[in-house]
């Protein structure tokens, strides 16, 4: 797919969504340029980069389904949702029964209310969430409705550590949080989870296969 003024980046981990822009903004010397979608620094995967004319289009781009590649990490549960918090929750895991994996999968298509994670830039009050997490401040996490389109198993791996991994690929539209997805697949097997690996393969049509690599060129 060519779209005049829209480039596909493919973000690797540990750096910002924004870190993208800088560097485009480096390497190309173009300043108008914005991003349709965010990946979280532990992230990687497609996105869609707009410069000059292209960046009208992103607010159409953003409302696009997505397709994530996930690992769900079966036995703890941070304070964010994924890798980068501290455990609040742990439990020990012996055995994963495939059937009901697949069970819980396929239950779980379709529209879901669920808690967005606390680290998030959902506004309340006109600050985002995050900010009131990092504070420590106490507010009302609100709820969404998200919409798995299509899910289905690709492993689960036994880590020997009591804890056990799922990687699935879930196609989900606009608006939700895989972290929330993460965690709602664990209470319904019976266990705290969260999210211990994400990668963004496809937004509407464009696909990462047609992504351009970017190295983490920040000083």
């Amino acid at each position: 797919m060519n779209i005049k003024n829209i480039i596909l980046i493919d973000k690797p981990k540990r750096i910002t969504s924004f870190d993208v822009i800088r560097i485009l903004r480096r390497k190309l010397g173009i300043k108008k340029m914005g991003h349709a979608g965010t990946l979280d620094p532990l992230a990687s995967g497609l996105m869609i980069i707009g410069i000059n004319e292209g960046t009208k289009k992103l607010n159409e781009y953003l409302k696009l389904s997505k397709i994530y590649i996930a690992d769900i990490l079966i036995g703890i549960k941070t304070t964010t949702g994924d890798r980068e918090g501290e455990i609040i929750k742990k439990a020990n895991v012996n055995d994963i029964d495939e059937k009901k994996v697949k069970k819980i999968l396929k239950e779980m298509k379709g529209k879901l209310r669920l808690q967005v994670p606390i680290y998030s830039a959902i506004k309340i009050k006109g600050k985002p969430l995050y900010e009131y997490a990092r504070k420590g401040k106490g507010v009302e996490i609100p709820k969404k409705d998200m919409e798995i389109l299509g899910v289905k198993l690709i492993k689960i791996t036994d880590n020997k550590n009591d804890t056990f991994n799922i990687k699935i690929e879930i196609s989900v539209s606009s608006g939700t949080y895989i972290r929330s997805i993460a965690e709602e697949f664990g209470e319904r097997l019976g266990y705290p989870a969260s999210l211990s690996d994400l990668r963004r393969i496809k937004i509407g049509d464009f696909d990462i296969k047609n992504a351009q690599h970017i190295a983490d060129e920040r000083r």
